[in-house]
């Protein structure tokens, strides 16, 4: 078994009123936040960092405290089983458009209730949740 960690972040940005969330459309189909492997010698923070400029362009981003959310989950690669597990940030940005890697199909910004609805995955759904609870908390 291969054992992967990656490092990944849930942006927002305020629009008027609103908060609203980046989703990404991986080309398996499914919609999920910017994420990748962590690199040799790299922190977590770090490497959410250098994903969020890769996948996106973002170089606006300040992570809020008191957020750090892992998830694990297996799949399949070429025959072999993957162990993944991945931390979640929660990072602003006051960047809106974006400009998307050749590694995702397209990107939405939405508000928490039609994110939630968009999102693919149970426990990106659960990361979502529990960073929104922070936000209407704290802002």
């Amino acid at each position: 078994m291969i054992e992967e960690t990656s490092s990944g972040v849930v942006l927002f940005r305020k629009e008027n009123d609103k908060i609203l969330f980046l989703l990404l459309h991986y080309p398996s189909g499914h919609w999920d936040f910017v994420k990748g492997k962590m690199e040799e010698g790299e922190t977590p923070h770090e490497t959410a960092i250098r994903e969020t400029q890769e996948e996106t362009g973002i170089t606006d981003v300040e992570f809020l405290d008191n957020y750090e959310e892992w998830i694990q989950y297996n799949f399949q690669y070429q025959g072999e089983l993957v162990q993944k597990k991945v931390v979640f940030f929660l990072g602003e940005t006051k960047t809106k458009d974006i400009t998307i890697s050749h590694e995702h199909l397209n990107f939405t910004w939405m508000d928490y209730t039609t994110a939630m609805e968009k999102t693919t995955f149970d426990n990106a759904k659960t990361v979502l949740s529990k960073a929104y609870a922070l936000l209407t908390k704290t802002l």
